[in-house]
């Protein structure tokens, strides 16, 4: 199979999410024009930082006018999330050469890891050809998210009030269909419920403090109780050896 048909069934992993988003990379675009914010402003930043909460985050407070070093530990705190997907992609990516390991981790965003993750575990993704169809996962995102923004632009410019809408809950389903395939065991079930209770209840710290958090009790808890569900299935393998 050549690179162009890997990074198509990438791509084609991705439609789902790439029109969950489509409304997301509307809002964005719009909200420059009900800032006030240069519509170019929105444009580049769709361009050269690609990561969609964080854009959100970083326009709220740059019209508020707020200082950059608030800014920055913000969305970084907001993109700590990353890590995690990196830490579970590396495996999988480390052969590469470290130019090829930049572009990917440019490109590392929630739907591409959830796109492109699980073609790994059917065995529609190895490390032969996974990262041929994660750029065409990635690749698809990009074009989409800097599409909707100058849409977007356009669209508030001529549209007062379109930020109003309620677009940002296609964003909000788009996440639980990210992560609805996973619920399959007690472990992952326990870290949603963990992580979603802790973030409710840690919301008012600041600069988005309690999402990561949260994110890290959810992990936290899933480790502890898949290392349990390991440990009580080796305990009853050996049982069973030792009953033969």
């Amino acid at each position: 199979m050549n690179t162009i048909q890997d990074m198509r069934r990438g791509a084609i992993a991705s439609i789902p999410m790439i029109i969950g988003g489509i409304p997301f990379g509307l809002l964005f675009g719009s909200l420059a024009s009900s800032y006030g914010l240069s519509p170019w402003f929105a444009v580049a930043m769709s361009a050269f930082v690609f990561a969609g909460s964080a854009q959100f985050v970083a326009l709220g407070l740059i019209a508020l006018h707020a200082p950059i070093w608030v800014i920055v530990s913000t969305t970084f705190i907001v993109n700590l999330r990353h890590l995690l997907y990196a830490a579970d992609l590396v495996k999988f990516v480390k052969h590469l050469p470290m130019s090829m390991r930049i572009v990917m981790g440019f490109g590392l965003t929630d739907e591409t890891y959830a796109a492109v993750r699980p073609m790994y575990e059917v065995g529609s993704a190895d490390e032969k050809n996974g990262h041929k169809v994660y750029l065409g996962s990635f690749l698809s995102f990009y074009i989409m998210w800097n599409v909707t923004t100058v849409l977007g632009v356009l669209s508030g410019e001529l549209i007062p009030g379109m930020s109003e809408w309620g677009l940002e809950f296609a964003m909000v389903a788009t996440f639980i269909g990210i992560i609805t395939p996973y619920l399959k065991h007690k472990a992952f079930w326990l870290c949603l419920l963990s992580a979603g209770v802790s973030s409710i209840i840690l919301s008012d710290l600041p600069n988005n403090l309690g999402l990561l958090v949260s994110a890290v009790i959810g992990v936290a808890m899933g480790f502890v109780s898949d290392s349990s569900n390991k440990t009580i299935s080796k305990s009853e393998a050996s049982m069973q050896e030792v009953s033969k």
